[in-house]
């Protein structure tokens, strides 16, 4: 009697239990971007319904209508950033203007989720004239 070639040899893992690939995963790539937890699809494809209620909507946020102009440091060592919020823009509005500033002050920055525009260094001044020039109603907030 002749041995086949092929044995049939089952891998054991841990506790002597055969590996499922029902548990495995993508777990980072940059291919497709953001990824859905429930189905693992890009976050634009998604068919689940905890995606589509978990995505932020682009409203503009509520306030009393007075965009405030500050410096704030924390977290950030000592660097300042001065900080708009209350401007009542969003999505890709938001972020026309954001540019629009940091243009004119020469200067980096950034949108936060919370719909506040960062732009890196101290310049509340000219940010206040800019703001009212395009028919804001601006008030400094802090120090």
């Amino acid at each position: 009697m002749a041995h086949c070639a092929v044995s049939h040899y089952r891998p054991l893992f841990a506790h002597g239990r055969r590996s499922t690939m029902s548990n495995s995963r993508l777990v980072y790539s940059t291919d497709t971007g953001r990824r859905c937890p429930e189905c693992a699809r890009p976050v634009a494809e998604c068919r689940c319904k905890r995606s589509k209620a978990a995505q932020p909507q682009a409203r503009a946020p509520q306030g009393d209508g007075v965009v405030r102009v500050g410096r704030e440091t924390k977290g950030r060592k000592g660097k300042g950033v001065t900080v708009i919020t209350g401007v009542p823009l969003a999505g890709d509005a938001l972020a026309d203007l954001a540019k629009r500033l940091k243009q004119r002050c020469g200067s980096g920055g950034t949108v936060t989720d919370a719909g506040a525009i960062e732009i890196q260094g101290d310049h509340r001044d000219a940010l206040v004239a800019e703001l009212t020039r395009l028919g804001y109603t601006v008030k400094r907030s802090g120090g």
